[in-house]
């Protein structure tokens, strides 16, 4: 039961700083659960539609930039962050019919060019996202080829939305063939030969297509030629899934199907493409394990999965007694995290021991040919191909190394750098040491410190710590732009490994889950903990900063522990923990959360965390500046309207409490590099300010 009150209009507000905050109207929302009541003032900013909550954008967007434009430095910063992203960026290149396929960002390009050369090595331009909108706000997603290569299917997102445009193309004449497909959510595109493609979407949903609920995923057929209308329902119509994907082999003879109700666990199907109307035929049942057929010789499957294995393995199985008591195993699980792909006739398994990466490279019976030899220690990715293919590619990055590009000759094992990138970056000066701290209930977590060599640990140094701790994701080393300069300034950059994440498999990750999820945020306080004690910084020079569910650490922490840091960079947070769920496809992350709904107990666990509901009148919070997209329709804005407007109505002291709100952008994914770089400026002259800096040290 809710009684929601009528909504005022903005006036100005003077509280205990010096800035003015938008007066944020409170409704009288009251949620009654489990004989509880909560109340919600802020209920009325969810509805993204509504000239009130737009209005409260540009109000907050005006006190926010203005703040920000008064930062001394904050020019030079982004000068310099210009200066060092403008550099050329050259993708892997893969082979599709007569072209070789590639993506390159000249350096402040706001989205990547797609090219294409032709068999005499004449480079022509395939697709300019920059193109399709003034502002770079559309992105490319997906590109995907026909089995000839002749025709393509890519995909488009406006505004950061999760909600996609597919347009089919003739590859030779880049003619376009049909009308585009609409409101694909979620989803890959996988063709059937060259007759038509698979993919995936929800029925459009009743009220904002931004916020409201999507969880009944469906799998269809697009025949080339037909319209959308008459696009066949092949998986989902019988019961409701909240993910569904279907993938065609690389022989063109299986459909795989997989179908899910969260973001861990599902079943798995199977269909034989060469005969027609065969049944779907189930192979997993149930949404106890991650299961995927990730490649098949003749009738052979080969089975990525944590059945058994909360580590992962590869098990074979004949597609005509595909269950799981039928499994064998091909690679088994190990100590390490396995993370595999195929390519040029061999597997590789990929392992992360300590959350950096070791790779075997296996034949197709099972015998291991060689360990790769990387260049360093840190992160490799790739060695994904064609199984015909004679060179296949991986990246390798870490903390202090630009990510670069190798070849790699599956057969002779050989290895030579096809590209490095140019950065006015020396990364012989820096430092990334890995340590293991100790957590509240005895647990040893490993974070990775990166800074400046001779960096004296005098308590005095501009710290962020990372985290994320969620939904089985793992925390890698890798490059950034934004952290070169954060360290470039002097900054310490330390990323925990918490609880949650897959870094040491399903143990890992369960450990971070539903009651277990404290776990996560002390793991995080540990971290702080331990920074502080080894001097390599101190609260007074400590921000803390995560996105989504790294957004949820961020203001859990700063909320059980506003004493601990001295700037919080929350991140499109999941920050109302009783109401996620019911938004977009928030429902599907129960199986890390639970829902307020579940039971009393999991209720006042969540409530006892929720960053909204854990706000107390009267405290001294950090510095905060909340970012969000007023397109994100992954974690809705609301989330973190709410929580700004909580702290800005009950913080004292003179810490800042902003919200900085990125127009036309969602969750992340395609965002421009101008408005990427605006906001890394952004946030780090927000976090060095608060920090007492008024000038950036001299390079």
């Amino acid at each position: 039961m809710a009684i929601t009150a009528s909504i005022g209009s903005f006036g100005q507000s003077q509280k205990g700083n010096s800035i003015q905050y938008p007066q944020t109207k409170k409704g009288e929302t009251v949620d009654v659960y489990f004989d509880t009541k909560v109340a919600d003032p802020y209920r009325w900013l969810e509805d993204d539609k509504s000239a009130e909550t737009g209005a409260w954008v540009k109000a907050q967007n005006v006190v926010t930039y203005d703040y920000l434009s008064k930062i001394p430095f904050r020019e030079a910063l982004k000068a310099r962050m210009e200066k060092l992203w403008n550099y050329e960026k050259i993708g892997p290149p893969t082979k599709e019919g007569n072209y070789t396929y590639y993506s390159k960002n000249n350096g402040l390009q706001n989205q990547s060019v797609m090219y294409r050369k032709d068999a005499n090595g004449i480079e022509t331009v395939f697709l300019d996202p920059n193109t399709f909108s003034k502002k770079g706000t559309t992105s490319l997603g997906g590109v995907n080829f026909s089995k000839d290569g002749s025709k393509v299917a890519y995909s488009i997102s406006e505004g950061g939305s999760d909600w996609r445009k597919v347009i089919l193309m003739d590859v030779e004449s880049k003619k376009i063939l049909e009308d585009t497909l609409v409101d694909v959510k979620f989803s890959g595109v996988s063709w059937k030969g060259n007759e038509g493609f698979y993919y995936s979407s929800y029925d459009k949903p009743k009220g904002s297509e931004l916020s409201a609920k999507t969880d009944q995923h469906k799998l269809y057929f697009h025949k080339l030629g037909t319209p959308q209308k008459e696009d066949k329902v092949i998986f989902g119509l019988d019961k409701k899934r909240r993910y569904v994907g279907g993938g065609v082999t690389e022989d063109n003879r299986f459909l795989v199907i997989s179908a899910a109700n969260s973001t861990y666990g599902n079943e798995l199907y199977i269909q034989d493409l060469t005969r027609p109307n065969a049944p779907i035929i189930t192979i997993v049942d149930n949404f106890n394990s991650d299961n995927n057929i990730i490649e098949n010789e003749g009738n052979k499957l080969f089975i990525e999965t944590d059945l058994n294995a909360p580590n992962k393995r590869i098990v074979a199985v004949d597609v005509n007694n595909p269950k799981p008591e039928n499994w064998k195993d091909f690679i088994p699980e190990t100590e390490n995290v396995l993370s595999p792909s195929t390519g040029g006739g061999y597997f590789f398994a990929n392992y992360m021991k300590d959350a950096v990466s070791f790779i075997k490279q296996y034949d197709y019976f099972g015998k291991m040919i060689r360990e790769i030899q990387l260049p360093g220690v840190g992160n490799a990715a790739g060695f994904g191909a064609k199984k015909a293919d004679k060179t296949l590619y991986y990246s390798f990055t870490n903390y202090t190394t630009p990510g670069s590009i190798f070849a790699f000759e599956p057969n002779s094992g050989k290895s030579t750098v096809y590209e490095k990138p140019k950065v006015d970056f020396k990364s012989e000066d820096y430092v990334s040491t890995q340590v293991f701290y100790t957590s509240k209930d005895g647990t040893k977590i490993p974070m990775i410190i990166t800074h400046k060599k001779g960096t004296k640990l005098n308590g005095k140094n501009p710290t962020i710590l990372y985290g994320y701790g969620g939904f089985n994701i793992s925390l890698t080393p890798s490059f950034s732009i934004a952290n070169a300069i954060w360290m470039e300034n002097g900054g310490v950059y330390a990323v925990a490994n918490l609880r949650g994440g897959g870094e040491y498999g399903k143990k890992w990750h369960d450990a971070g889950i539903k009651m277990q999820k404290q776990n996560v945020f002390d793991d995080f306080i540990a971290a702080a903990e331990y920074l502080i004690a080894q001097k390599y910084t101190s609260s007074d020079f400590l921000a803390i900063r995560g996105g989504s569910n790294g957004g949820l650490l961020v203001g859990a922490t700063m909320t059980q522990r506003p004493d601990l840091m001295k700037v919080a960079l929350p991140a499109v947070g999941v920050m109302d923990m009783l109401r996620y769920h019911t938004f977009t496809s928030g429902a599907g992350w129960a199986f890390d959360y639970g829902t307020s709904q579940d039971s009393k107990e999991m209720f006042e666990y969540i409530k006892g965390y929720s960053p909204v509901n854990n706000v107390k009148k009267g405290t001294h919070y950090p510095a905060t500046m909340v970012t969000t997209g007023d397109h994100d329709d992954r974690v809705v804005p609301a989330h973190s309207f709410k929580f700004a407007a909580e702290l800005q109505d009950k913080q004292v002291g003179n810490n800042p409490v902003l919200i900085r709100i990125d127009v036309n952008a969602g969750h992340g994914a395609g965002k421009s590099v101008a408005a990427t770089i605006q906001e890394n400026v952004d946030i780090q002259a927000f976090t060095l300010f608060n920090m007492g800096f008024t000038a950036l040290p001299k390079q």
